[in-house]
């Protein structure tokens, strides 16, 4: 497996880290501001050789950015402006090597934890999702608009994928949930990906991100997930968690539900040989940090345990 981490567009102590860790491979955010231009391969390039230089080469662009994918996946009226930009970006990727984008099908709520103060090991903090908790939204989206509007993004973007060597890696719902206020959701279960990457638009290049703690949380057997999509998984998210829908948690990656050495040597036998990152680690005593679950310190553990793992199995 290539082994990778998570970067932000402007330099942080990620980057450092992960060097030191002897993480060499990035998955990228792009910059979300109005000097950055995606159909631009000037602005692109500066990115890409802020990285490079660095020593960090580029492989995965992780979200599809927000200023277009939310509008293709709310369906609204910038929804064809948008698909527009993401055709136009696929031929910039291919030139720059960068051959694979972590997209998902979360309208108008992204991924979403209730408290990001919850007490792990050591004192550590990790967060985690409570129902009770949720304070509700004024949005709202129904399954068949998801679909509809899944459906549509797929027919639009699949042929010029081919054409570029492109793979979408769809990664399911976090929280894995029915609904979220009257915001629904629909990448909730195995069957429902299975039929959002085989059925609709079949392709080489539509597969999945293999998020393991949020099947485990839907209540699937993680095995016969992992071994079920092997041919389609492009991606993983190395990530544990304890608990169910009804309340669940982050923890370390050695001290969840999930027996991650096992997974590892899992992907090994079904040859699953694709980009693999950290993902959801705890914030260590000491540190703060905006994004709750992307800590710059709770990686080093992570980051080492994993390499271990991989080397073993």
């Amino acid at each position: 497996m290539i082994l990778t981490d998570y970067f932000r567009s402007k330099k942080d102590l990620t980057w450092d880290l992960a060097l030191q860790c002897g993480v060499n491979h990035g998955v990228i955010r792009l910059p979300e501001d109005d000097k950055f231009d995606l159909t631009d391969k000037s602005h692109w390039q500066t990115v890409y050789d802020n990285f490079a230089n660095y020593g960090i080469k580029p492989i995965i662009i992780e979200p599809m950015p927000n200023e277009v994918h939310d509008h293709i996946k709310a369906g609204d009226a910038l929804r064809d402006a948008s698909i527009e930009k993401v055709l136009r970006m696929m031929p910039i990727m291919r030139d720059f090597g960068i051959d694979t984008i972590c997209f998902n099908w979360m309208a108008h709520i992204g991924w979403l934890r209730t408290r990001s103060d919850i007490p792990e090991r050591g004192g550590a903090f990790v967060t985690g999702y409570d129902p009770a908790d949720f304070k509700g939204t004024d949005k709202s989206i129904t399954e068949k608009e998801l679909w509809d509007n899944y459906e549509y993004f797929l027919r639009a973007v699949i042929p010029t994928a081919e054409k570029y060597g492109i793979k979408l890696a769809l990664h399911p719902d976090d929280p894995p949930v029915k609904n979220l206020g009257g915001v629904s959701r629909i990448m909730i279960s195995a069957e429902n990906i299975r039929h959002a990457v085989y059925d609709i638009v079949p392709s080489d290049m539509l597969g999945i991100t293999m998020c393991q703690a949020n099947y485990f949380i839907m209540g699937e057997d993680v095995d016969k997930v992992i071994t079920d999509f092997a041919k389609k998984i492009f991606f993983i998210h190395f990530r544990n968690t304890t608990g169910t829908l009804d309340a669940f948690r982050e923890t370390f990656h050695d001290n969840g539900e999930l027996p991650m050495g096992h997974l590892i040597k899992l992907y090994n036998s079904l040859g699953v040989d694709v980009p693999i990152r950290v993902d959801h680690v705890p914030t260590l005593v000491g540190e703060d940090t905006e994004v709750a679950g992307y800590a710059a310190m709770g990686r080093l553990f992570a980051i080492g345990y994993l390499k271990g793992l991989l080397e073993n199995a």
